[in-house]
């Protein structure tokens, strides 16, 4: 909200103020850059199986996880982390068209529907890069 040039009515009483005492002064003309510092979080895995596959189940998949994830990609690129949809082709937001299984191929996660794939849950590690199986891409 807007009060004549300030931006509060609260801004404008300060401004009376420092007019009536003859203070010169200027109103958001000077700009300080800053970087906001990081954030250091947490993440808990569904699922760690014997063979270091991270299975992370979603139904939903909110723009917090999607932003949680991609930071994740990006600092512990050795973690094989697989994402178990509910439904893979649910659309991310009503007016996109990515659905959550374009998100995971965008940033290299392995994914399937409900029918988590026998190769994810054998003992001996291989990391699986494509999405999973043919039954799980609808139209993809």
């Amino acid at each position: 909200m807007k009060c004549g040039r300030y931006r509060s009515k609260f801004e404008g009483k300060v401004a009376s103020l420092l007019m009536s005492r003859e203070v010169d002064f200027t109103y958001e003309e000077m700009v300080i850059q800053f970087e906001q510092p990081a954030k250091q979080r947490r993440y808990t895995p569904d699922f760690v199986l014997p063979n270091g596959v991270i299975l992370e189940v979603k139904g939903y998949l909110t723009t917090d996880d999607r932003m949680k994830h991609k930071w994740i990609k990006e600092q512990h690129p050795d973690l094989d982390i697989r994402f178990v949809f509910m439904n893979p082709n649910n659309r991310i937001s009503p007016r996109s068209k990515t659905r959550y299984c374009d998100w995971a191929d965008s940033l290299g996660y392995p994914w399937c529907g409900t029918t988590i794939p026998n190769e994810w849950t054998n003992s001996h590690h291989s990391k699986h890069t494509s999405p999973a199986t043919t039954a799980d891409q609808q139209t993809h």
